[in-house]
Formats: C-alpha cells, structure tokens, sequence
C-alpha cells in the first residue's frame, strides 16, 4: 500500500504537545484505538485538547490538521503502514489501485512558459481528437491561459481537467501554425503491464508495475501472444513493483503453479486464518520461470515471488525485496475518510513471514529502507539480514523476516549515488533535451516500426554531445561531473526518446536492451 503521509510538523512548541497527546491516547485508549475525537462530537478529551490548540495556539492550525497529525502519530506506533487517509486525499489514493483515470491521455511538460504535449496515449480521447506529441497547448476553452506565463505541473492539470463526458477546446500551436481541437474527457486506461515481448525465440517477457485492479487480466493479455510465439521460458519483472491487492497476484500466482498448492495464507489477532490455494489449470505451469526483484518490489510481489520461490517454481534474481508481510485493510470513517489498518500478517507456503523488523519505530523503519538502497547500489550483498531458513520440496535454503532473499544476487547501479545526476533531472534538463531531440528528428521517428530498430539506426549518434550542446553554461558544469557515467546518461536518453514514441513498451524494451545487468539476470 503507498502511503499519503508527508506533514509539516510547526513549531518546536507544537510538536512537543503531539507528543504529549500521543503518551495520553496509550493512556486513554490502553490499546483500543478509536478515531471518534475526529468527529467535533467534543466527547473526548483529546478533542477538547485539540480544539484548544486550534482556538489558543501562538500559530494559526488549519481545521482537522492537528487531529490528522495525532492519528498518525499515534498509528504510527503500531506499525510502519497504518495510516489515517483524510477526506481530501481519499479519492486520489484510492485511484492508485484503479486500472484507468479520466482525464483527456496525454502527458505534458513545460519548457520554459510553453506547455508541450510529449506523450498521447493510443487510442484516448486526445488521441482520437487529433493531439500529437510538440504540440504547445496555447489555450482551453478559448479563455484559460495554459502557456505565455510559468505554471506549475497541477495548475495545468486543474486547468485541463473535468468531469467524464464533458468536452474541453484546445487551442495549439502545431509548427508555428494554430489548430483547434475538442475532446472529450472519458477514462483513460492505463495497463499495469508496462511491456511484453519475446526477448529471444525461446524467452518471453512481462513487466508488471503493479497489482491493481485487473492486473491478473492484462497479465493473460500478454502471456497468451508469447506463447503462441513459441515461449519456453518466462521472465516476470517485479522490480519497482510496490504491490496491491493480494487478489491480483493470487491469481497470477495460479496461472504458473500445478496442483492444488499453498499460494499464501494471512492470519492476525483478530483475523482467523485464510489459505489461498491454486485451483484451476494454468497456462504457464510448466517452463522456465525467472522473477526479477529489487529493494522496492513489496507486498503482493512477494506474496507472488514467495509462492513460486517456496514451490521452487522460479528462480529469483536481483537483490532483496522491500520486505512487506502486512496486510491491510481499509474502513470508512464518518468524516468522509478511511483508515487503513494492518489486520493481519500474511505467510508465503512455507510459514515466512517477510516483514521487516519495526520495532525501532517508523522512522528507524524508513531510514533502514534508504541505507539499504545506498548500500545496493555499491554492490553491497546485504546477507547479515537473511532471518530464519526453511528448506522447500526441492531442499533449497529460503529465508523470512526481512524480505524475499533472491537465488542470484545481481547488483544495482552506482549511479545512484552521483548527486549531479539527480539535478539534472530536478532541473529538467534531460526531460527538455529528449523533447526537443524527437522534434527535431520527428520524421524519422515517425518511419521506426519498433525500439530495436531506432537503437540500431541510432547506434553511432553521440548523445552526450548533443546534450552538452543543449545544455545552458551553468547545467554544463554539472554535466562535466558526470563524464565518467556519460554512456548511462546517453542510454537514458535513449530510452527516454523511445518512451515518447512507445510509451512504456519503448521505454523498458530499449532500457533492457541497453543494461548490462539486465543480461546477467536471464536464464
């Protein structure tokens, strides 16, 4: 589950009462946690407290914020993923789980005061109207300003939505020449599949980027093409992948497991034990099965890798997942917003379960999770967190209590530590140079038929140059730091310019193609 959770705490002053209101709910509640004080019935003393702060205190406090501040707080002694969804916010973290969005699918950036289409989403409502990637979108609905003065990201996006069915005018500038458009707002589907494709004549591959609603469809969706192109072997890629509904990866997990096996069972406190069984006849249950993973692979993905792993139906490559084995649920709450409580753990077939230690608190929790990422990206191979061992049919040695541990350690990148890198892309430079590259080169490709063949035609043109040439006097200095890594630079562009045309097929064919790590986690 992500979390919505980034508070601005106040004063000194005011957080130190936080934490005095915290003490008195363990009081107060002895364990019993009740979100009542957030309804202004003024029969609890915390709410009188916290309408008190609101009336007294030395700083203005915007309604419900104090009352937010202390639902987190105090959840946040629970566990590290309980968390109070406010009102506002409950629709948008909702949609996350969702397949499709209303909107007009198109996906723009601003260069300087022009806002520039740099994506249209097939077969959408501005794809359908006419929209094509460079236009500079001028105006909507002949009144509201969307270039000429600097704008920020959601200004623009409250400018150009609206309600589904309902119709904007857009005015653009297509090559020095102005076009109207109307289009029709309606959903927008966005597939959790970022990419399929046959890597070779024997291995097939499929990205997931996460467990949403009909995930477990738009997976059939794209394992049925590569086995009637004659699939031998599979390679599910779970990195990045921060999970969802469990339903989702149980019926995946279905698909590529025999029999009637174990897939997970979840069990708390107040929650009896449910076991999720395979039940039907897969499609892919025989074959090579290879899932990749990295620190940000959670939840529903290692419900899915832990299955197969313990089953010794997969191989698992990469580095350590997350290491999430808490399932929550979701209640409304009477002031329109919900609380997503941990009710129970979940275990792979084995009994693992895979959650990290959190008993150091939330923040020791989130700051184990960055080491760990600084620490991976400098090959550091972090064994000292493998917890207890079960052995499967097959009698390999599998470990739980702090993640799914992969069968082959590949590392990451170094280039995460280069903090020149992340400035750039902060200042938008390599966002702003893609863009302007594909304009300039829109004709040819315009004529490409697939990522493989752009990489090919492209293979001797010095990105890096061209980039350095973009590049203002003061982003040159920055990119100077950068030439040891420039050859990962210049694949980024590539990739990036690849997406603009294939979206995220283009994107993760040619960053693929492009890793040399990549290489070392196929079978």
């Amino acid at each position: 589950m992500q979390e919505n959770n980034n508070l601005n705490w106040g004063k000194p002053l005011f957080y130190g009462f936080l934490v005095i209101l915290g003490i008195l709910i363990g009081v107060f509640f002895k364990g019993n946690f009740n979100l009542g004080f957030l309804t202004r019935n003024n029969q609890q003393p915390i709410q009188e407290m916290i309408e008190l702060v609101q009336s007294k205190y030395i700083d203005s406090v915007s309604n419900d914020s104090a009352g937010i501040r202390v639902a987190n707080y105090y959840l946040a002694q629970l566990d590290p993923h309980s968390v109070y969804i406010p009102p506002a916010d409950l629709n948008e973290v909702n949609e996350q789980l969702q397949p499709n969005f209303k909107g007009i699918g198109i996906e723009f950036q601003q260069f300087r005061d022009s806002v520039f289409v740099a994506y249209v989403m097939k077969e959408g409502p501005a794809d359908k109207a006419g929209l094509k990637v460079g236009d500079i979108l001028l105006k909507a609905d002949d009144s509201i300003q969307l270039s000429g003065k600097k704008l920020n990201a959601e200004d623009i996006r409250n400018k150009i939505k609206g309600p589904s069915d309902s119709k904007i005018k857009l005015l653009v500038d297509r090559a020095g020449e102005k076009k109207s458009f109307t289009v029709s707002r309606d959903n927008v589907s966005l597939s959790p599949v970022d990419a399929s494709y046959m890597i070779d004549t024997v291995i097939g591959y499929i990205r997931i980027n996460k467990f949403a609603d009909r995930t477990y469809e738009a997976f059939m969706q794209a394992l049925e093409p590569l086995l009637q192109k004659g699939m031998k072997s599979l390679v599910i890629d779970l990195r990045g992948n921060g999970g969802g509904l469990l339903s989702e990866a149980v019926g995946i997990a279905d698909e590529l497991l025999s029999g009637n096996k174990l897939i997970t069972y979840t069990e708390g406190v107040h929650s009896p034990r449910v076991d999720y069984f395979s039940k039907r006849e897969g499609l892919f249950e025989q074959g090579g099965l290879t899932v990749l993973m990295d620190e940000t692979s959670a939840s529903a993905s290692e419900v899915l890798a832990g299955a197969l792993q313990d089953w010794d139906r997969a191989s698992i490559v990469g580095r350590r997942s997350f290491g999430k084995g808490l399932v929550q649920q979701q209640f409304k709450l009477s002031n329109g917003g919900a609380l997503r409580l941990t009710t129970a753990k979940y275990y792979t077939p084995l009994g693992r379960n895979i959650q990290r230690p959190y008993t150091k608190g939330k923040e020791e929790y989130e700051n184990d999770f960055i080491t760990r990422l600084h620490e991976d990206a400098l090959g550091k191979q972090d064994s000292s967190f493998k917890g207890d061992s079960y052995k499967t049919p097959k009698g390999h040695l599998v470990y739980g209590g702090g993640g799914i541990y992969p069968d082959k350690w590949v590392n990451g990148s170094s280039l995460l530590m280069d903090t020149s890198f992340m400035v750039l892309w902060e200042d938008g430079l390599i966002n702003d140079f893609v863009l302007h590259w594909y304009m300039q080169n829109k004709k040819m490709m315009e004529a490409q038929q697939n990522p493989i063949a752009f990489l090919k035609q492209t293979e001797q043109y010095n990105y890096w140059g061209a980039l350095y040439n973009y590049a203002p006097s003061a982003q040159k200095n920055k990119l100077k730091t950068l030439e040891k890594n420039k050859l990962f630079v210049q694949n980024q562009i590539r990739a990036l310019i690849a997406r603009t045309k294939w979206y995220k097929q283009g994107l993760i064919e040619v960053q693929n193609a492009l890793d040399p790590s990549f290489k070392q986690m196929l079978p």
